[in-house]
């Protein structure tokens, strides 16, 4: 080990910059579909061991002598994104003589983006590297502000941080409950690099322990927590999920609206499955009425004639909001309830946009240049001001989140106080059977285990289940797949967990950390003096 960490430090040029790369694209391999969290022991112990051998100009600046670890983490970032993020491409192709030319933006230029955070990270621990278990701290709590930052600066995009590496299972995901996304990321990035000190020796022994230990305690506390069943409450409801896969070039033709319609109207009038209870409210997913539905009645109608007396259909539509004369309406991705009279009840809009996919960033400037939406929609969507929570005539409420609204840790908010499940309806059509998918269920099964609150996930293509509050599936259907998932809802935390919770864990842990980085710092660097 001694041997091959001293000739990763002396690479040089375009085999460091290679190293780098190749051991953020073998850290993607922890992700889904394949989950395999044991690669990233690997993609941090060569990160550790590359910065090691960084040197800067000794009597430059402070720029250069971060810049080299600034670039070592980029490329690793790069790498990671890339292997991580390549399925984005797959939804420019379902009108590729309109978007093709847009592939490299998003499979090279947004992970080129993005890991400009992984950049600051490496950068940043270099400016606290000593040579021993300091810089392990150091890195991670640079990485784990950096994945916090990520998920909020130009509108935030958390997809994919470290910390979804080491829950790949629900026994693996109950210290988010804890914690939090942003700890265990700070917390998964120290135990993925202690393994770099058996090549440097120095703090070995008391870094693979501490590592060691906070692994067994990850391991140890899912065991205890998953001894608990979630508990059904006499009153549950009773879900059915409708999930009709439907192609999205489908879904783009105008001629085909009538059918998908009708398709969603028959998979929500099957008969429930022997010895399970007719549903108390079903759910379409995202988008899933191909047509204002307001403005029509007949709609409304034929949904009113499927539901039986007392069932409430939870339906992704698109809302329009007309502005007045003169002035072009407003389009909101939305959710309505509709009760079995055919009478919408409630309606929520989505807060939290998907950029180049419901709106143009600095619309102004990139149309110019000829860069629209994805979704053919004039002006794009509009965002909500803020997240209404739907609620039934029994009084029971549900937290809605459209689409990738739930890979923010920081929208779940105190509206989520009381309600009997978190509602996420989403549309993966566009992406195909990729990874795509897979990585979005599973930060759906974190939020659950997160806030303790069941999640009711609604897909188009699929993957569609009930997940209970630790992250386990009650009942789902796979991708691709057409059919309904029929389940009773568990109970949840009466006192949900909200992002202020985890937060200040966060903070807490990431001093932790800093305080264990800063001494050996300071005394590796009076000794270089």
């Amino acid at each position: 080990m001694e041997r091959l960490a001293g000739r990763v430090m002396l690479a040089g040029g375009m085999s460091r910059a290679g190293m780098a790369i190749a051991a953020g694209a073998v850290g993607a391999l922890a992700l889904p579909p394949i989950g395999f969290f044991a690669a990233l022991f690997l993609s941090f112990t060569l990160l550790v061991w590359l910065v090691d051998g960084c040197t800067g100009k000794p009597d430059g600046g402070l720029f250069s002598r971060i810049l080299p670890a600034f670039g070592i983490g980029w490329c690793f970032g790069f790498g990671y994104f890339v292997a991580g993020l390549w399925w984005l491409g797959n939804a420019l192709l379902l009108e590729a003589d309109e978007f093709a030319w847009a592939l490299p933006l998003a499979i090279i230029g947004l992970p080129a983006l993005l890991a400009l955070f992984y950049g600051f990270a490496v950068a940043a621990a270099n400016l606290l590297w000593s040579d021993g278990l300091g810089r392990i701290a150091a890195l991670a709590a640079a990485f784990g502000l950096s994945e916090w930052l990520r998920s909020f600066i130009a509108t935030g995009f958390p997809w994919n941080a470290i910390g979804y590496g080491i829950m790949p299972v629900p026994i693996m995901m109950q210290s988010a409950h804890l914690l939090g996304l942003f700890s265990i990321t700070t917390l998964a990035v120290f135990i993925f690099a202690a393994p770099a000190l058996i090549g440097t020796k120095k703090g070995m022994g008391p870094g693979l322990a501490l590592a060691g230990l906070l692994l067994a305690a990850h391991f140890g506390y899912g065991f205890y927590r998953l001894q608990t069943p979630a508990e059904t409450p006499a009153d549950a409801l009773t879900v059915r999920i409708v999930q009709p896969s439907i192609d999205q070039s489908r879904k783009m033709l105008n001629a085909d609206r009538a059918e998908i319609f009708a398709e969603h109207l028959r998979l929500s009038a099957l008969p429930p499955g022997e010895g399970k209870k007719r549903p108390d409210i079903i759910v379409w997913p995202e988008t899933s009425v191909p047509f204002i539905l307001t403005q029509n009645p007949d709609a409304l109608a034929e949904i009113a004639k499927t539901l039986e007396d007392g069932q409430v259909l939870f339906t992704g539509a698109v809302r329009m909001e007309d502005q007045g004369a003169g002035r072009p309406p407003r389009y909101y991705n939305s959710v309505y309830a509709i009760d079995s009279q055919g009478e919408i009840i409630g309606a929520t809009d989505k807060v939290h946009l998907t950029p180049f996919g419901e709106y143009v960033p600095f619309e102004g400037i990139l149309r110019e240049f000829g860069i629209d939406n994805v979704i053919a929609l004039p002006g794009g969507f509009s965002a909500a001001s803020s997240r209404t929570p739907l609620t039934l005539p029994s009084g029971k409420t549900f937290y809605p989140l459209i689409c990738y609204e739930i890979i923010f840790p920081g929208e779940m908010t105190p509206g989520l106080q009381g309600a009997a499940a978190i509602l996420n309806v989403t549309n993966d059509g566009w992406f195909g059977d990729t990874p795509g998918p897979y990585q979005h269920f599973l930060q759906a099964r974190v939020r659950a285990v997160e806030t303790g609150v069941p999640v009711i996930r609604g897909a188009n293509t699929g993957i569609s289940a009930v997940i209970d509050p630790y992250g386990r599936i009650i009942a789902g259907l796979d991708y691709g797949r057409v059919g309904i998932v029929d389940a009773t809802l568990s109970g949840g935390s009466n006192d949900a967990l909200t992002y202020d919770i985890h937060r200040t864990y966060f903070w807490l842990i990431f001093s932790i950390m800093m305080i264990v980085a800063v001494f050996p710092a300071l005394s590796f660097a009076r000794r270089q003096n």
